[in-house]
């Protein structure tokens, strides 16, 4: 199935828009008024890796196993595995409060584009989370018929959900380091003179194949990777706060020491480079070697 017509499709069904304006809602009322904290350990800043796509396995793997189990019962008529069953489908229930938190904190910062499919997204994990709290409700009164269907229903719109969010990591970008990492120059390679670069004035520079933020202050000068690794930011039109620079699309702001994440959405750090003055001339190159 070509990805860009699911894109498209999706982004055609204009029913889903007060579901976007609803998740916009809840986002600032929540996230957006809690501390920074808060967002970029729900963003996974603290972890090096999107928190989303690493806690969403919790509900996905507890529900295959229930559905797994349901279907030997509902096949087999054994209840041999109705403890387990029912334990892991309670499970899944839990650990989805941390995957639709989470979730929800990445689709506040995510591009036009990937917001409505992000919005269907979280509309059919949130309707397979409520079908698994009926089943769960179902299965402490002993109801198994009822509860078993509500189980393999939302195990449905799981796989759906599931489906659209794999789509946002590979076809829309989402969750995926975005820095240019490779193609930069091995060599010393001259990118600019000396004279040109302004002191506190962010500048953009090309060295090799990669973008390069190159930043003034005093008789230091750093050199970062200029392309944002959350999304692709032009980091040289973002705003400089002492020895840091904030992405001016979605407000990850970066250490221009180290590269290091200092305030999500990001959770991949910049790629940074060596850089040194001769002879009037500014001249970076990958850091790696810098024996000379």
């Amino acid at each position: 199935m070509d990805p860009t017509k699911i894109s498209a499709t999706v982004n055609q069904q204009t029913w889903l828009a007060p579901i976007e304006k609803a998740l916009e809602a809840l986002s600032d009322k929540t996230i957006g008024a809690a501390p920074v904290i808060v967002s970029n350990f729900l963003h996974g800043t603290w972890l090096g890796h999107p928190l989303h796509a690493a806690i969403t396995d919790v509900p996905v793997g507890a529900w295959s196993v229930t559905a797994t189990f349901d279907l030997v019962e509902l096949l087999s008529g054994t209840e041999d595995l109705r403890f387990a069953a029912d334990a892991a489908a309670n499970l899944g229930l839990v650990a989805a409060l941390g995957a639709a938190a989470s979730g929800l904190c990445d689709w506040s910062k995510a591009g036009k584009r990937a917001r409505r499919i992000g919005a269907l997204h979280a509309l059919l994990n949130i309707s397979s989370a409520l079908c698994y709290a009926v089943s769960c409700w179902q299965r402490n009164r002993e109801n198994r018929a009822p509860a078993l269907a509500a189980g393999f229903t939302g195990y449905g719109l799981l796989l759906a959900g599931t489906f659209l969010g794999g789509h946002l990591s590979y076809a829309e970008s989402i969750g995926i380091d975005h820095a240019q990492r490779d193609g930069g120059p091995k060599d010393w390679t001259t990118v600019l003179g000396e004279g040109e670069l302004a002191e506190f004035e962010p500048r953009r520079v090309e060295a090799g194949k990669v973008s390069v933020l190159l930043v003034k202050k005093g008789t230091q000068i750093f050199a970062i990777g200029e392309k944002c690794a959350h999304l692709g930011g032009p980091l040289s039109k973002g705003e400089l706060d002492g020895t840091s620079v904030q992405c001016p699309w979605h407000g990850s702001r970066f250490s221009l020491e180290d590269g290091r994440v200092l305030e999500g959405p990001a959770v991949y750090s910049q790629p940074c480079f060596a850089v040194r003055v001769q002879n009037g001339e500014i001249q970076v190159r990958s850091a790696g070697d810098l024996s000379d």
